[in-house]
């Protein structure tokens, strides 16, 4: 193993970096992208990849089996975002959006999509009386995901009660129009069932045929890829969790196998590991 990489901490994640530094070619990438490859901003619609992620996936993906992106975003967002579309070196870039209910490809620069949660519509025009009625919560906004919607309280006065108060009846409000509730840094987010990054993760590495997986994430909607990887490891497939680690959430950092300091370290780690893979 290179010495520059950072050494996981467990021993499923050790067996996972070396199975993927040993067989490259059949390892599967996978990223979340705000608080991962993005910063966490305010607004979510400044949010832009690392000034450096591009670089770091162009140069570790023809290296490897796929990468692949993996966001509660529209894929089309988290393009035009990260700035992936005809970048030298992420030809095969996959981005699967609204929890893999979306995909683009590089290879066509074109979105499939599965068809629209009735629900969500109606959360949609229900949403801002509901909020109104909810109490007095200044700051507090709706971001409209296209396949979700989301509320956000990080511009509220007191950001982490509103987050508490708001909890429990959006999350009566979903279940009403048959959708759930994801909570995330400051976040609510409404959406259809069945959707989560662990079902696309796990999809995705079936259908790749992966002999190995990274996952990369920051939030609690990082957790069900997480549990996507663990079950993945004791199906007989090495997998290696990485944090991108925030104060914010700290349960992914109780699970992870390495952690790294948001996405400046993911970047960095990146970087060592497209390096690593062409020494191994």
């Amino acid at each position: 193993m290179v010495s520059s990489l950072p050494h996981p901490a467990t021993p499923a994640g050790r067996d996972g970096l070396a199975a993927l530094l040993a067989r490259p070619e059949k390892a599967v990438v996978a990223l979340d992208f705000d608080g991962t490859l993005a910063e966490i901003v305010a607004d979510p619609e400044q949010a832009r990849a690392h000034p450096g992620a591009v670089a770091a996936l162009a140069a570790l993906a023809p290296e490897v089996a796929s990468v692949a992106v993996v966001t509660g975003r529209p894929a089309g967002v988290a393009v035009r975002y990260g700035g992936f579309a005809g970048v030298p070196g992420l030809e095969r870039l996959v981005v699967l959006g609204h929890y893999g209910a979306e995909r683009w490809d590089a290879v066509t620069g074109t979105v499939q999509a599965a068809a629209p949660h009735p629900g969500v519509a109606s959360v949609r025009a229900e949403l801002p009386g509901f909020l109104d009625r909810a109490g007095a919560w200044p700051g507090v906004w709706i971001e409209e995901k296209g396949r979700a919607v989301a509320v956000h309280t990080r511009r509220a006065l007191d950001p982490e009660g509103a987050f508490e108060a708001l909890k429990g009846p959006l999350g009566e409000l979903a279940a009403r129009h048959g959708l759930v509730l994801e909570p995330g840094r400051m976040v609510l987010e409404l959406r259809p069932p069945g959707m989560d990054k662990g079902v696309a993760l796990a999809e995705y590495v079936r259908e790749v045929g992966a002999g190995s997986v990274l996952y990369a994430g920051d939030d609690l909607g990082d957790l069900p890829a997480f549990a996507a990887v663990e079950r993945l490891r004791s199906d007989g497939t090495p997998g290696l969790l990485v944090c991108s680690g925030s104060a914010e959430v700290t349960e992914l950092a109780e699970r992870a196998d390495l952690s790294v300091q948001g996405p400046p370290g993911v970047v960095a780690f990146l970087t060592e590991l497209a390096g690593a893979v062409r020494e191994a």
